[in-house]
């Protein structure tokens, strides 16, 4: 299972392979928009997972996730892919209960041990989060692909959308970034073994205790920050709230050895790249912000931390970072100070 380098063959590590935000909005934005009153949650706020109404105490929420190797080991990459795409439910304020693998593999290539290891990672990971894996889809492909379709389940009275932030409100962040860059890094042979340990123990943590904490706190909203980075993704939380942020560059905490990583340009993902020049539209950053400093948080991040607005007065309460704030502006601009 170790003769083929899982990441060899992927032009793009987890996250980072993401079709660009800048070009993906505008295509979205062009279907029309369901009218249907139980659709709770749609892709008009650009929010992390779909939620429907079955009953007033009641609603599915849903999501899909899957992207190429970021990883050689495969048992880690499907902890991963698993782990990832569990965090879009619990970004809603949800709880997973049923998922669907999502695989393309060349077993020509490949063979089906490392697919069966790719396959136990998610198993174990869905298992740990207390749902259950029903089934599935493959398909022949000769870049592996690793994923899940996720249902969840919510209370439409404790739902938690993007778009609940208000002026004033606390920034907090629950995983430190800079994945994509050592990840980047591993494929070019730069990441020493530590680095990226460390940077899979953030990748497979699960983000359901800090869900747990937001809930609690009472969080406005809420989304988790992936491969448009967090300068991305925040954006679309700001947007939908109809705010503006503010974020102090040195508090976003970084992967033991991302910063050392992200001063070498071969360390920089492609992902990395779009997120940084999509930022450019919506994002300044003051002059004292280091090149280091404005990669990390425009790192095409994979299975990161959930970035909860909050009362400032309870974000002692959430795991993570404080990391900056809501305010008053043109909606969706961000200050990186």
């Amino acid at each position: 299972m170790t003769a083929v380098k899982l990441t060899s063959l992927s032009h793009g590590a987890g996250c980072a392979c993401k079709v660009p935000a800048a070009l993906l909005g505008p295509l979205i934005r062009a279907l029309p928009e369901p009218s249907d009153p139980d659709l709770l949650v749609g892709v008009s706020t650009s929010d992390d997972a779909g939620v429907y109404r079955l009953r007033e105490d009641l609603a599915l929420v849903q999501t899909a996730d899957f992207f190429t190797p970021i990883v050689d080991d495969p048992y880690d990459f499907g902890r991963i892919a698993a782990t990832n795409a569990l965090s879009d439910v619990y970004a809603m304020g949800a709880r997973p209960v049923s998922a669907l693998n999502l695989v393309a593999w060349s077993v020509d290539q490949l063979g089906s041990a490392m697919l069966g290891e790719v396959l136990r990672g998610g198993h174990d990971v869905v298992s740990a989060a207390g749902a259950a894996i029903v089934g599935g889809h493959t398909i022949d492909d000769p870049e592996p692909k690793y994923g899940l379709a996720v249902t969840g389940v919510v209370d439409p009275a404790v739902l938690i959308t993007n778009a609940g932030g208000r002026d004033g409100d606390a920034l907090v962040l629950t995983k430190p970034l800079g994945a994509g860059a050592v990840t980047t890094s591993l494929k070019k042979g730069l990441a020493p073994a530590a680095v990226l340990e460390a940077a899979v123990e953030v990748m497979t943590e699960l983000n359901a205790e800090a869900a747990d904490a937001a809930r609690a706190a009472g969080a406005h909203a809420m989304t988790d920050v992936t491969g448009f980075g967090l300068l991305g993704h925040l954006h679309e939380l700001t947007l939908a709230g109809g705010v503006a942020a503010v974020v102090q560059a040195d508090a976003v905490p970084a992967i033991t050895g991302a910063l050392e990583l992200l001063a070498d340009d071969r360390a920089i993902a492609g992902g990395s790249r779009n997120n940084r020049r999509y930022a450019e539209e919506f994002a300044s950053f003051d002059a004292r912000v280091d090149e280091v400093r404005r990669r990390l948080v425009t790192d095409a991040m994979t299975s990161g931390g959930l970035l909860v607005a909050l009362d400032p007065a309870r974000a002692g309460e959430l795991p993570g970072a404080l990391i900056g704030w809501l305010n008053e502006g043109e909606p969706g601009t961000i200050s990186v100070v």
